[in-house]
């Protein structure tokens, strides 16, 4: 179908800046941050607060947003995107609002050191060292420990499945899902979705070589940074994988949706027709919430 009236409004703000793989890295966060500064104020919330927790290498910067109610409340560890390089809790501000609304969970979110400064695996290993923490710490939080998700957009959504995937084979924590937004899922750029959308909606192939690029210390590593590519899918949580029609990810995000289901994970798979990648539309957040009321209810 056509692009979306609001995806190409998306767009045709983004073309009034420079691509993101013609800048410097530091040019380049500069521009996120001025991207995200010139969306609307995000949703109140009943409160926010800021933290430092230890990491393996030195501290993790967490913002916890809590609704509205009593809790213990669910909790949804959440990854910005970014390329693994751009970004950061103050981009994911809005975002992290809406689905802390939206879900009734309280969501954190994780500051994880990016690259190149930190290369693969450092942003995993703090993806991973905060879910744990959250874990180990829910009463601090005002969460259920049982009533536990991770989630992130794009390389975000990345870390979020290799974040379930490490958690598995270390016994835990045990979470109850993943909600995977356009992630990347592969170091390839051999996808359908890759040839038709490699230029003109936002996202391109030359700016997923460039964050490919900043992120590995080699192409070697791309293998184990790409969740697509690990042999044995199963015992992950239920996951919901969210997908846009004009994105270059389209096709890697959707390939992983179906290893999940083949290894016997309960999938949620929508593509949102129209839509372009990082922008799915408002009906994606209220999706997101509802999927997360639904995994993370109360235990009986």
């Amino acid at each position: 179908m056509p692009l979306h009236p609001l995806a190409r409004k998306f767009l045709d703000d983004l073309a009034t800046r420079p691509p993101v793989e013609t800048l410097t890295v530091e040019e380049a966060r500069a521009r996120a941050l001025d991207i995200a500064r010139c969306l609307p104020p995000g949703e109140a919330v009943a409160g926010v607060r800021d933290l430092e927790i230890p990491g393996p290498r030195g501290p993790i910067l967490l913002r916890v947003y809590t609704p509205a109610g009593n809790g213990p409340f669910a909790g949804w560890v959440f990854f910005h995107g970014g390329g693994w390089v751009v970004g950061g809790i103050e981009t994911a501000d809005g975002y992290c609002r809406s689905v802390t609304n939206a879900s009734g969970c309280v969501v954190i979110s994780v500051g994880y050191r990016r690259a190149p400064e930190h290369r693969f695996p450092a942003a995993l290993d703090d993806a991973f060292a905060a879910t744990r923490w959250v874990a180990e710490n829910a009463a601090l939080l005002g969460i259920d420990p049982a009533r536990l998700g991770v989630g992130g957009n794009s390389a975000g959504g990345n870390l979020a499945a290799l974040a379930a995937i490490r958690a598995r084979e270390a016994g835990g924590p045990a979470l109850r899902c993943q909600v995977l937004s356009v992630p990347v899922t592969d170091y390839a750029f051999d996808t359908a979705s890759y040839r038709e959308n490699a230029q003109g909606y936002g996202l391109t192939r030359a700016a997923m070589e460039w964050f490919w690029g900043h992120y590995l210390a080699s192409p070697a590593d791309g293998a184990l940074a790409s969740p697509l590519r690990v042999p044995d899918l199963a015992g992950l949580p239920p996951a919901f994988v969210l997908t846009a029609e004009f994105d270059p990810l389209r096709d890697e995000g959707e390939a992983y949706a179906r290893r999940l289901a083949d290894a016997g994970v309960d999938v949620t798979l929508r593509r949102y027709e129209g839509m372009v990648h990082m922008f799915l539309g408002p009906e994606s957040v209220q999706d997101v919430g509802r999927f997360l009321r639904d995994r993370l209810e109360a235990s009986t």
